[in-house]
């Protein structure tokens, strides 16, 4: 078996998608000892680079990350390529492990992870993958990088504009938070403020309906092809980091 472990990963090529750079170091570190060739990054726009560069057959993606959700980063990867994905989050709960296998991830495992235990994860996909006679392919479609341009947010008619112009349809909640998140431009909208202002209760259950909202809204603009200019403050909440104009 140690043999057979051995010839797969031989040459296997993986990609870790993980802001917190120690922990991504250390992952990096002992995976490169394990026999993977592996490559490590802080964010999505990271990724989508090295992706159209070279392939790998195996994502381990985080969820909080800077740029975009790891869930819609886990969706696109699963529809556009054939690469195996392991979630690797702190987010614990049956809704929240329930969502990444819905999003497209072959194992969910929560941080903190004893490293053999994602080796071994990544060992078993790998030998899925020698198993297949399904050709790869690494991608169907390139995604844009961040538009330059100005959004717009038109609330008599629940629009979001892209800056090339294609509308995005909100729902009330949507629209609401966007509403938030426009009133100071560039700053950072606190998760309590915008628990409290969007009518969650400030508990598992709110984040988690807060954390599902963004998802739906960061799934939108990504099937226009950009890179979502929503960001992440860690344990601190959200912005918007792109122009906008309010009509």
């Amino acid at each position: 078996m140690a043999q057979e472990n051995q010839a797969v990963k031989a040459g296997a090529r993986v990609i870790i998608v993980e802001d917190d750079q120690p922990l991504r170091n250390s992952v990096v570190k002992y995976l490169t000892l394990e026999g993977y060739e592996v490559t490590g990054v802080s964010s999505a726009h990271e990724f989508y680079q090295c992706m159209f560069a070279e392939p790998y057959a195996v994502a381990v993606l985080d969820v909080g990350l800077p740029d975009q959700s790891g869930m819609v980063l886990t969706e696109y990867v699963r529809k556009n390529t054939d690469m195996r994905i392991i979630m690797f989050t702190a987010l614990a709960s049956i809704e929240d492990q329930l969502a990444g296998q819905q999003a497209g991830a072959d194992v969910y495992l929560v941080k903190p992870v004893d490293f053999r235990q994602l080796s071994a994860a990544i060992a078993s996909l790998l030998r899925r993958l020698a198993e297949s006679s399904a050709p790869r392919q690494f991608t169907i479609e390139k995604p844009q990088q961040q538009s330059t341009g100005t959004w717009r947010l038109i609330s008599k008619q629940w629009t979001l504009q892209t800056p090339q112009g294609d509308s995005i349809i909100l729902t009330t909640k949507e629209l609401d938070f966007m509403v938030l998140l426009v009133s100071t431009p560039q700053k950072v909208v606190s998760r309590p403020e915008l628990l409290e202002k969007l009518g969650y209760i400030n508990n598992e259950s709110g984040n988690h309906s807060l954390q599902s909202l963004i998802n739906r809204l960061r799934s939108k603009m990504v099937s226009y092809q950009l890179l979502d200019p929503i960001k992440t403050a860690h344990t601190v909440g959200y912005s918007f980091s792109a122009d906008i104009a309010v009509d």
